[in-house]
């Protein structure tokens, strides 16, 4: 029996790293195909089946931003290809708006949406706006507001790589909440309650990474019944989104800066979990910016 046809659709925000996440794909294989409206992607589908395609990777970028009646209709398409057969995911790139500002404004480039006479901000707004069904619909949502172009295309290797054997993709985050809340969390976890090694003045300018800070958090109790609190619950999770055959976990742990404890906590965790979940992967987003106490 021939494998079904895997399908990644792949939409964002202008400026979030759509074209980016394109280029690992088809360096992962995928066949890519980029702005294809939203009213041919059925017909584009069954042109691949009838190429005999089986069993192959495709990935399409959408861009429906000219007809909000085909956008709005992405999630009923994703249902009918399903059905039908089709190994469908939908994964959707996103980034705060002063982010995305900032992108275009350094890179001088034109927003799509502002040749309907919009200025920056309302483009950007607008089209967060007109998103909001696929964001709502999507599979995997990347929040790319902390992400470099480099890491940006390793995250989508190693999530959508290991998804090849159809086995859950499960990430752990750590972040500061000084620098927002990443915006493709499944389930968040405040530990700013726990001894701040930032206070320890040899220890400030260490991470959750450093031994000294290890060692720091290893002797604090507290630390160990969170560390055990938070194993629990994300096992749980993992086995109620296998049996459900979700795609994707995304659990995010922040401190106030993202340096210190909730490195060390994501760390453990991923120790701990492995056994359960051998591709768990790792996003430290918090750790290249600004220690902020």
């Amino acid at each position: 029996m021939s494998a079904p046809l895997r399908l990644i659709l792949v939409s964002g925000l202008s400026g979030a790293g759509k074209s980016v996440v394109l280029n690992a794909l088809e360096d992962l294989g995928y066949r890519c195909v980029d702005n294809l409206p939203a009213s041919m992607l059925e017909s584009f589908v069954s042109h691949v089946f009838r190429e005999g395609a089986s069993g192959q990777t495709v990935a399409i970028g959408i861009d429906a931003r000219d007809n909000t009646d085909d956008f709005e209709g992405i999630p009923t398409t994703i249902g009918q290809l399903r059905r039908g057969g089709v190994r469908c995911e939908l994964l959707v790139v996103t980034a705060s708006d002063a982010e995305l500002l900032r992108r275009f404004g350094e890179t001088k480039r034109r927003h799509p949406l502002s040749r309907e006479g919009h200025n920056l901000q309302d483009a950007v707004i607008g089209e967060r706006t007109l998103l909001d069904p696929i964001i709502q619909a999507a599979d995997l949502v990347v929040d790319t507001t902390h992400m470099g172009v480099h890491e940006l295309r390793d995250a989508i290797v190693q999530r959508i790589d290991q998804r090849r054997g159809m086995e859950l993709s499960v990430t752990l985050v750590s972040f500061g909440f000084k620098h927002g809340v990443p915006g493709d969390c499944d389930f968040v976890f405040d530990v700013r309650m726990l001894p701040n090694p930032y206070w320890s003045v040899p220890l400030r300018a260490l991470t959750g990474r450093d031994q000294p800070v290890i060692d720091y958090l290893n002797n604090q109790p507290v630390v160990g019944t969170m560390l055990d609190e938070l194993q629990q619950f994300i096992s749980r999770r993992i086995e109620d989104h296998s049996s459900a055959r979700r795609r994707y976990l995304t659990v995010g742990i922040g401190c106030t800066a993202g340096q210190h404890r909730s490195v060390y906590l994501v760390d453990r965790l991923a120790e701990r979990l492995r056994a359960k979940s051998p591709t768990l992967a790792l996003r430290h987003s918090s750790l290249a910016l600004p220690v902020i106490p």
